[in-house]
């Protein structure tokens, strides 16, 4: 009998998917501390950014244990999964995928050993653009990937490629070779190493711990675990610590381009992006809404949970009342039992509820953080009228996403982005909301508080600032095996292992 898998989704309408997140890495180097348990609070603050797979490597000097899953962080770990992995450092990682199937053998962190014994485990947020000339170089020296089918896995491959020389000569050479958006912690026995893009698309920051150093995709990671935050990684910078303490070294010129993204819709609230934490930006990007469109209405209100911010600056610079609109059931899964035709809506409302006595009779502003298909607003306010709602009028705080993401976030194709074929108006038309208004490109920037310069807007304007290759030559389904079947039918996450192939994940990957 199907059951559901038990995994939260922050989607409202499955049948619709919005954006899907980065993943979330962490890093840990103290000796004397609970490494591991360490690095799982640090995922478990860093779970918006990936709910696929989760997975820890530790190493105790001698050896490097990895143990992975599918799921969330809280269900792939546990006090007597956790117990034997012991160690002075350890790297983490929740997985969303964006090159290779959402399957057992792409989760991470990947781990390899070289042919002197050296293991290498190694965890990876972003995506590369480069990723079939990766591939050619992987099969020219030789190396077999095995079932594997993410730019991860390449990465580890090529740093365990040459084993005459040190995991810190390996990365020099790897590093420059990488186009894309990459964040990356890795290790060997001794050593924790952590890497970013020469764009610095997407967040890596460094922090301090009593006894040693943790870096983290989110400062809000590092709160959690107690680091003091001392800088972000920089954009280029390769990062080395052990027990001679922590160096820098540079593998490219930096020329940021940090995702806006993060700040509309994928990094914690309480976390701080380039200096700005992330709640004061939505914030203000509601207050630059209500100056952009104002209207006459009753009360605002936010989609949970990134809308919530940008609804609140609405009402402080519009002088409208903020209330809360919805009830937002935080502990709903996946499920196969699939609606009839008249239950067409259960998804949402499995997920949100409407306040009525609220909403009843009311002119209502509602803010959302972005409409990528249109299906979702539509139902939402097909569900505010239900509840009694006069007026609805729709604000967003970005601009109209036009364009898809290679750089590790997981949008619809152009052809499914609704603002790539529809004009503001159309869109209004078909959530039939009385008004839609976007923030502007300018108001959003001038949030963040960063020059338009540093930043990649890629989504939004179509000019991606890291030359991608060929259609043919990127994609999520890139390095999958090209069936037919498989051709026409992308793959679809595994079910757990049988209880013979759990038994061996409990017991761990060891190198």
């Amino acid at each position: 009998m199907a059951r559901g898998d038990g995994r939260l989704t922050t989607e409202l309408d499955p049948d619709n998917p919005g954006p899907r997140d980065a993943c979330g890495v962490v890093g840990i180097w103290a000796p004397g501390e609970e490494v591991s348990k360490l690095t799982y609070f640090g995922l478990y603050a860093l779970q918006h950014r990936g709910q696929e797979a989760a997975g820890i490597a530790v190493s105790d000097g001698a050896r490097t244990v990895v143990y992975k899953d599918l799921g969330l962080v809280a269900q792939v770990f546990d006090e007597s999964t956790l117990a034997p992995l012991q160690g002075h450092l350890a790297i983490g990682h929740a997985r969303y995928s964006t090159t290779g199937a959402p399957t057992w053998e792409n989760a991470q962190p990947t781990i390899r050993s070289t042919s002197t014994g050296t293991a290498i485990a190694l965890a990876h947020n972003g995506n590369l653009v480069n990723t079939a000339d990766l591939l050619k170089e992987v099969d020219h020296l030789g190396i077999d990937m095995g079932t594997t089918t993410s730019d991860t896995h390449l990465i580890t491959a090529l740093l365990a490629a040459h084993p005459d020389e040190s995991v810190a000569a390996a990365a020099e050479r790897v590093l420059p070779q990488l186009r894309g958006a990459f964040c990356l912690v890795f290790m060997d026995e001794n050593t924790l190493y952590a890497a970013r893009d020469a764009q610095g698309v997407h967040p890596l920051v460094l922090g301090r711990l009593a006894t040693g150093w943790a870096v983290a995709s989110e400062t809000a990671a590092l709160d959690t675990i107690g680091a003091h935050f001392v800088r972000e990684v920089e954009p280029g910078e390769l990062i080395t610590v052990d027990e001679h303490g922590l160096r820098s070294t540079r593998f490219a010129n930096p020329e940021p381009k940090g995702c806006l993204f993060e700040y509309v819709y994928l990094a914690r609230p309480d976390t701080k992006l380039a200096g700005r934490n992330v709640y004061a930006t939505r914030v203000e990007v509601g207050r630059t809404l209500a100056r952009e469109y104002p209207v006459d209405a009753d009360l605002v209100i936010g989609v949970p949970e990134s809308g919530i911010p940008a609804a609140i600056g609405y009402a402080e610079e519009s002088g409208i009342p903020y209330s809360q609109g919805f009830t937002k059931n935080q502990y709903v899964g996946r499920t196969f039992i699939q609606p009839s035709q008249s239950l067409r809506q259960l998804g949402i409302r499995l997920k949100l509820n409407p306040l009525i006595d609220q909403i009843k009779g009311k002119r209502l502003v509602v803010v959302d953080d972005t409409i990528v298909r249109g299906n979702t607003q539509r139902a939402l306010v097909r569900m505010l009228r239900e509840a009694g709602a006069v007026q609805v009028h729709i604000r967003i705080s970005a601009p109209p996403v036009k364009w898809p993401c290679f750089y590790g976030i997981d949008f619809a194709t152009r052809a499914e982005l609704i603002a790539g074929s529809l004009d503001v108006d159309g869109i209004r038309s078909q959530i039939g909301a009385d008004s839609l208004g976007y923030v502007s490109m300018d108001g959003l920037v001038r949030a963040t508080e960063q020059p338009a310069s540093r930043l990649c807007m890629a989504c939004f304007d179509g000019n991606y600032p890291i030359e991608l290759p060929a259609a043919d030559l990127i994609g999520k389904h890139l390095m999958e095996p090209q069936t037919p079947s498989a051709a026409s039918h992308p793959p679809q996450a595994q079910t757990p292992r049988s209880t013979e192939a759990s038994t061996q994940v409990r017991e761990g990957t060891t190198a």
